[in-house]
């Protein structure tokens, strides 16, 4: 890896910061070389035609094209991931070589304190200022709806899986918020499936998703609150309640498949096939599975991991009358505001929707 990203990598070691400022830096880096730039010569504007190149719309002419085909342009998340890369990568550079003071003061910016930004700081009215980057996309992105699973994907995908570690897939994911991540990232020692476990920390069947930077498939979840065995008893981490379907299809699996083939490293999820059969499964692996699934049950669209996760909480919001702070608790949200805006949408189909457009409108049902 090239020697500036590497020493500027390393601040982020083992975290998925690192993997994604990784993936941003690569590609910029290459597009530097292309045109014959360097840390010590580069400006704002090289960097500003760079986001152009790759997705931003910029004021300028960006040159050559960049991401062809069958390379796509960045979204808006991933134009935001890769200023902020940018920024602190160059400015990192700049101290450490201590070059290019331009670039550096012209990154180096702040800006005033929107009410958002009072809000998530501890102390908020004395805030004058906000670091900004000149490199962040103009405009506000606008948070689209949340992509559900079609209607009656579960039962389809389960008639259509060829595994009991599928059918498990599709059941924790179907009855959890879990991401792929977490739960291909899971060890025996975070299920907790029975009622009053010695953690301590709810008195049902659960399981406990803890973020480790080392598993051998290299899953991770992506919160990272502390745990820790005590006595033998993983505590701490995100808790998740599991139903009794899940809890079927995780003894299924584990009496026909996962004694079978297990190889002692103490993950949950494990390879039934191949040169490395009972090796821990990744959320790569896992994605394809749903993949293929979906286009043999002749489901619309592309199955993700992700949509599982958007009907749960769909459905928990509708099951407890869009009542917040049950969605977030139960679906392991930051905050009610974060269910309120990607998940406050209501149902255009809904008796009382149906009756408040009836009203205006000057009809009966």
């Amino acid at each position: 890896m090239d020697q500036e990203a590497d020493s500027f990598l390393r601040q982020y070691e083992g975290s998925g910061t690192q993997r994604t400022y990784a993936y941003t830096l690569v590609d910029h880096l290459r597009w530097r070389v292309r045109e014959g730039l360097v840390t010590a010569t580069i400006s704002l504007s090289d960097l500003q035609r760079y986001m152009g190149a790759v997705g931003a719309r910029v004021p300028m002419p960006f040159g050559e094209p960049w991401r062809v085909p069958p390379k796509r342009p960045y979204g808006a998340d991933a134009l935001k991931v890769a200023a902020a890369s940018l920024k602190g990568f160059y400015l990192y550079q700049c101290v450490r070589q201590g070059v290019n003071p331009a670039l550096r003061e012209a990154l180096d910016v702040r800006r005033l304190p929107t009410q958002p930004d009072r809000d998530r700081a501890l102390l908020g009215h004395v805030v004058t200022s906000m670091p900004a980057n000149p490199l962040t996309p103009a405009g506000r992105s606008l948070r689209r709806h949340p992509k559900m699973l079609p209607d009656g994907a579960r039962p389809e995908l389960l008639n259509e899986v060829n595994t009991a570690r599928d059918a498990m897939v599709v059941t924790w994911l179907s009855d959890t918020t879990l991401r792929i991540g977490g739960l291909t990232g899971l060890h025996l020692v975070d299920l907790h499936l029975r009622d009053n476990a010695a953690c301590g920390e709810c008195r049902s069947p659960h399981a406990h998703v803890c973020h480790r930077g080392g598993n051998p498939n290299r899953a991770a979840a992506k919160k990272k609150p502390e745990w820790q065995v005590q006595d033998g008893v993983v505590i701490g981490g995100e808790i998740y309640r599991v139903s009794p379907a899940m809890i079927s299809s995780y003894f299924a699996y584990m009496t026909t498949e996962y004694t079978r083939y297990a190889t002692g490293h103490g993950m949950l999820l494990i390879q039934l096939h191949g040169p490395r059969i009972g090796e821990p499964w990744t959320a790569d692996a896992a994605r394809g599975m749903l993949r293929r699934a979906g286009r043999r049950a002749g489901l619309p669209g592309r199955i993700k991991p992700h949509q599982f996760r958007h009907s749960t909480m769909g459905g928990l919001l509708d099951a407890s009358g869009n009542d917040l702070l049950v969605a977030k608790e139960a679906g392991n949200w930051a905050s009610m505001q974060m269910v309120d805006e990607v998940y406050g949408h209501p149902d255009q189909h809904s008796p009382q929707f149906v009756a408040a457009l009836n009203t205006v409108w000057g009809e009966e049902e």
